[in-house]
């Protein structure tokens, strides 16, 4: 028996309340500009990277030379043209799109003396020092992350332990907040299950478990049958490892571009929950993702979708690396209506559409569009399949 088919009166509001306890001990409202500082970083440390090769010393370039002078990595050509249109913007580099004719001098000391700076304006706002310490590793390896010397992973796990990457998914406030959210909508699909039975859940990309641990947290008192999933076996061993003494949670290998979706793993109609934290946005078409999701959920089920709405320089300059296919593979976007953009994120009224196209209705979301945190742009979205 499923979740009963219903109109998800006053989760939103439920969600959004529960949301804000998570952060009530932070300031939020101050939330928006310490992430600005990070992104203003972000971009001193593009700059910095491009100035590598003697470029911009006189003359123009265009991007291919740029790309020759950094000797930026075939399958990370996309980032390089996601930098020049956000320094672009930003007033840091002039040309007319195709030729740049100057770039604001940067030199080595400005740029380490102002990520220093990021590790005293993140207190008391709930903001890992290991999350501002990965991102100072960042930024001070562009030049080589740019040339795929060396790969995010290695600054990411640089100490051997998933920790910072908990301080990405799970510590800071900003995740706290939507993970809250996606917990408290996991009590509400509880609510709903008869007495006794199992609520059905798969995660999809679960990574380090910066978003199980609350939805399990969720369910403690009811039984689950709690599918871990991972397109990483190092992830799917580290979920065994936190998780695996909880009955009912089991871990498989699944890719999220897999089609059919979840074959093998789990049957069609057959899920609660469907719950995916910043992962989707790595489709190759989320038109077709978002459908192998509805197909999996049981009338009345919740996709719970974590994702970033819009591109950050702080992620442009980091995480950003993480989504660079390998050659002769396709990267996110490059089967639905981004092909061709270099995008990755979806904005918020893309999501919406996205979902509904897909058979999902959404029902709730997480900051609303007029709360502080909503200038992050990290939202959950919960989406129900109604037939």
């Amino acid at each position: 028996m499923s979740v009963s088919v219903t109109v998800a009166d006053g989760l939103n509001d439920r969600i959004r309340a529960a949301a804000d306890r998570a952060v009530a001990d932070v300031a939020v409202d101050r939330l928006p500009g310490f992430m600005r500082d990070i992104d203003e970083v972000a971009l001193l440390a593009m700059a910095w990277a491009l100035r590598g090769g003697g470029l911009f010393r006189d003359g123009s370039h265009t991007e291919s030379e740029i790309a020759a002078a950094t000797r930026t990595a075939d399958r990370h050509r996309w980032i390089l043209r996601r930098w020049l249109g956000a320094l672009s913007k930003a007033g840091m580099l002039w040309g007319d799109g195709s030729t740049f004719t100057r770039l604001r001098t940067v030199g080595r000391r400005e740029l380490r003396e102002a990520a220093r700076g990021l590790a005293g304006s993140g207190d008391g706002l709930g903001y890992p020092a290991s999350m501002i310490a990965f991102l100072q590793r960042s930024f001070s390896h562009l030049p080589a992350l740019l040339r795929d010397d060396i790969g995010v992973q290695a600054l990411l796990f640089a100490d051997g332990e998933a920790d910072t990457a908990d301080g990405a998914y799970r510590e800071n406030s900003v995740n706290r907040y939507v993970n809250a959210a996606a917990a408290e909508a996991a009590r509400w699909a509880a609510e709903r299950r008869p007495a006794g039975a199992p609520v059905r859940v798969l995660e999809v990309g679960a990574g380090v478990g910066g978003t199980t641990t609350d939805v399990l947290g969720a369910l403690a008192d009811v039984p689950v049958d709690y599918v871990f999933t991972d397109v990483s076996t190092y992830f799917l061993d580290l979920g065994r490892e936190r998780f695996g003494g909880r009955a009912g949670t089991r871990f498989a290998l699944l890719d999220a571009n897999a089609a059919p979706l979840g074959g093998g793993v789990v049957d069609p109609g057959t899920r609660d929950l469907v719950v995916a934290a910043n992962v989707l946005h790595n489709a190759h078409s989320i038109d077709a993702c978002l459908r192998g999701v509805r197909d999996l959920l049981a009338p009345g089920g919740l996709l719970l979708c974590v994702d970033t709405c819009r591109e950050l320089p702080q992620i442009l300059a980091s995480m950003q690396f993480l989504m660079s296919p390998r050659e002769g593979r396709p990267g996110p976007g490059a089967h639905d209506f981004r092909a061709g953009t270099d995008r990755v994120f979806l904005s918020r009224t893309e999501w919406e559409a996205a979902l509904r196209s897909a058979g999902l209705t959404p029902v709730a979301s997480a900051p609303g569009p007029d709360h502080p945190l909503d200038a992050v742009s990290v939202t959950l979205f919960a989406a129900q399949r109604q037939v």
